[in-house]
């Protein structure tokens, strides 16, 4: 229709704030841009920090490519406490004492986890079975059996080691629960763990150090708001489209 506005498109690239689900920065994306046709290629836990890859207008389209690409996060694991969520947010259920490890043994282990492999889904996670997420199921102290699900680790490195954390460096397929992959660690070494903090900071070949935080981008004018969306054509190769 003549003189009808052309919706706006692209994707924008978020540094999520803790305590936000990724949920919450599309609802905020959507007062400030006005417009509801915006969604994200792949979610962060509320307590994640990091890329969250926003698909604005047509952009959506492109989500099921976006959500398909390989991931990387840093973060941090405390060794020796063992929470029912498998990360801070959780209760601790079961303390250990942490052995004296050296560096050289948990790059050993940590090397164990690296290929082709399937992981068992987290309880308190949004997967639903039967059609109740199964984080509902969690808090009502149910134990689901849950379907393991392929998954492929291509790194997985320490960067600091500091009794009884360490931090670390981690690329994964979609899909891979980074706070299993720390439970399953503290398993490994015998003192049990959980995930401390984390960080997501790239997404295929999008980086977080080309995101914005999320309020800086609320704070903008919405013609600067509309020249941070990249047109997906610079984001996606031609071969996947």
């Amino acid at each position: 229709m003549l003189g009808q506005k052309k919706e706006i498109e692209g994707v924008l690239l978020v540094d999520k704030p803790t305590d936000h689900t990724s949920h919450d920065v599309v609802a905020r994306l959507r007062g400030k841009l006005q417009m509801k046709r915006i969604g994200h290629a792949g979610t962060l836990d509320p307590a994640a920090t990091g890329l969250l890859v926003m698909l604005v207008g047509k952009a959506t389209k492109a989500s099921q490519y976006l959500m398909s690409v390989e991931k990387e996060y840093t973060g941090t694991i405390k060794l020796g406490e063992v929470t029912n969520t498998q990360d801070a947010d959780g209760e601790v259920v079961e303390t250990r004492p942490v052995q004296e490890l050296t560096a050289a043994q948990i790059e050993t282990v940590l090397e164990s986890f690296k290929g082709d492999q399937y992981q068992i889904p987290p309880m308190f996670s949004a997967i639903k079975i039967d059609g109740v997420p199964l984080y509902k199921r969690a808090r009502k102290g149910e134990d689901v059996v849950r379907e393991p699900r392929f998954i492929r680790i291509m790194q997985y490195d320490m960067t600091r080691w500091e009794s009884p954390e360490l931090d670390f460096l981690v690329r994964s397929s979609k899909g891979t629960y980074v706070r299993t992959l720390a439970h399953d660690l503290g398993e490994k070494l015998g003192c049990g763990a959980h995930l401390k903090n984390l960080r997501r900071t790239a997404s295929g070949e999008l980086n977080v150090a080309d995101a914005l935080p999320l309020e800086t981008l609320l704070d903008m004018p919405l013609l600067e708001l509309h020249q941070r969306l990249r047109p997906v054509h610079e984001v996606i190769p031609r071969i996947a489209l």
